[in-house]
């Protein structure tokens, strides 16, 4: 079972001129601009997801290193609680930031099926929400008026994927396989839905358990394609590409922001050249913000970031643009949470971004083929950018009265249909 113990961090690293220009701009009682800006970090710091939930806390520290501990003038306090990547486990840790802690932020959690078992707490306490975790109907057919989501939702990336490797991989008959969990569902489906719009079809879905000692029995159902769609995350994209190698199959492989993630080419092997990703994040974006960014992750922990670490940093300066257009308040949650919904920010590592009126990002997100050409950081394999979507939405194509009239992307939607 996770601890059931929340770690604290106090950064308590304020100036007292940011506090006075606080103050003086806004007639709130001197407590409330110099108290800290309480943020909770919902992560992961055990099991399978563990990989994912420790870049999130690196995101969020190298954020606040930059910033000397501080979000529009005010000192913050970090209260990470580690949910054990279990629905009860962020049932938990959710009540204990809310209720014990008082945090003004929650950020996080990982996992789509953790957002969905949260959902209903968060609305009814009015806690404003920036989410890593996917869980598409969330702001789509049952939106959360207290959620923003920065980083995607489950098929956001895996739509253009699927508009790709029809388009211009010209493969048309795919086998897709990923855990028998929400976020999956909601990726294979948005994978299906693009790539059979564009003249694909998908011959088989496959759903091992998230905890799968064996990959071979669900190897040995991969035939009669031209391509595999892997949806993994965590730390099951290694072990899931060695088995396939291992298993001797040569179809190529593609998949989305969590099977190809920047954070696991240290680990990769041959067994991942030629695997094609789409991602809102990558390490080949070449940026002043990204560059910034990535470096700052190796001083602080010596690791080239991914997808979950960029998302929590983003996170961080959405909240930090949307504390200065607030003054430094929030009191007023309600109010905090419209402020945070009108961020634009023109300047992240992962490019441009901005909300959709669900709360939902649209940005640029980044085709990428795994292979030697242009490694550095003293990596021996590279995710290096092919092509580029920009203004993401997701929607993808699809014009959105119509995306909505279809049911959440599922294990059983889009059906199979014969190929």
């Amino acid at each position: 079972m996770p601890s059931r113990n929340v770690t604290r961090r106090s950064l308590l690293a304020g100036t007292a001129a940011g506090a006075a220009a606080a103050l003086s701009r806004f007639p709130a009682p001197a407590i409330a601009q110099t108290r800290p800006v309480k943020i909770g970090l919902l992560t992961v710091k055990t099991g399978v997801l563990a990989q994912g939930g420790i870049q999130m806390e690196q995101g969020v520290q190298t954020f606040l290193k930059e910033t000397n501990n501080t979000m529009a003038g005010r000192p913050v306090e970090l209260v990470v609680g580690d949910t054990g990547g279990a629905p009860a486990g962020a049932k938990t840790k959710v009540q204990e930031l809310v209720e014990r802690d008082k945090v003004d932020v929650i950020l996080g959690p990982l996992a789509t099926f953790e957002l969905y078992a949260i959902n209903d707490y968060i609305q009814q306490n009015k806690v404003p929400t920036l989410s890593l975790a996917a869980a598409d109907n969330l702001t789509q057919r049952q939106p959360s008026p207290y959620l923003l989501r920065a980083s995607a939702t489950s098929s956001q990336a895996m739509q253009p994927m699927g508009h790709y490797t029809a388009t211009e991989m010209k493969l048309k008959r795919a086998v897709c396989i990923g855990e028998d969990l929400s976020f999956d569902y909601e990726e294979i489906g948005g994978f299906q839905a693009a790539f059979e719009k564009d003249g694909g079809c998908v011959v088989a879905k496959l759903w091992p358990p998230l905890v799968t000692p064996d990959y071979t029995p669900y190897l040995a159902q991969i035939a009669d394609c031209d391509v595999v769609c892997q949806g993994f995350a965590g730390s099951n994209p290694l072990r899931f590409m060695k088995a396939y190698a291992g298993f001797g199959l040569k179809y190529p492989v593609v998949t989305g922001e969590t099977g190809g993630d920047d954070a696991l080419l240290k680990s990769f092997g041959e067994e991942a050249v030629g695997l094609v990703s789409c991602c809102p994040y990558s390490l080949d974006l070449q940026s002043d913000a990204n560059s910034r960014f990535i470096d700052g992750m190796l001083k602080n922990f010596n690791v080239v970031p991914g997808f979950y670490a960029a998302g929590l940093y983003v996170n961080c300066q959405v909240v930090d643009a949307a504390l200065k257009a607030a003054n430094g308040d929030t009191g007023d949650k309600e109010k905090f949470m419209g402020v945070l919904r009108t961020v634009s920010l023109p300047d992240t590592p992962r490019g441009p971004i901005k909300f959709d009126h669900f709360g939902n990002v649209i940005g640029t997100f980044c085709i990428r083929r795994c292979g030697p050409e242009g490694a550095k950081y003293g990596l021996k394999l590279w995710n290096k950018i092919i092509k580029t979507y920009e203004n993401v939405s997701q929607f993808w194509v699809w014009p959105e009265q119509e995306f909505l009239a279809h049911p959440v992307y599922s294990r059983d939607y889009p059906p199979l249909t014969k190929c």
